[in-house]
């Protein structure tokens, strides 16, 4: 039970920032300001963030006309689901 705690509670933590990211991202666009790099945006969703930016995308409108993200984000979020629960089948629960 500890260990599933902490896995959830680092799995909130990696897609708040995912989706922080693309959100300060988005208010960087608008304001003509610094942008964050796509390359960091990719490494956050690969990190286990991928559905926080693809909350991200969908509720801040931000980088829904780049393919790559539109493909991408919703398959890193299918193979970290299979992975979390491939885990959980194999290590937490064997």
């Amino acid at each position: 039970m500890n260990t599933i705690l902490i896995i959830g509670t680092a799995l909130v933590i990696l897609n708040l920032v995912s989706f922080g990211l693309m959100a300060y991202d988005k208010h960087c666009a608008k304001a003509g300001k610094w942008r964050i790099p796509e390359k960091t945006l990719f490494i956050a969703a690969a990190c286990f963030g991928a559905l926080g930016g693809i909350l991200g995308m969908t509720i801040c409108r931000h980088k829904t006309r780049h393919w790559y993200f539109r493909l991408f984000f919703p398959v890193l979020l299918v193979l970290q689901v299979a992975l979390l629960v491939f885990g959980y089948g194999r290590f937490v629960n064997p």
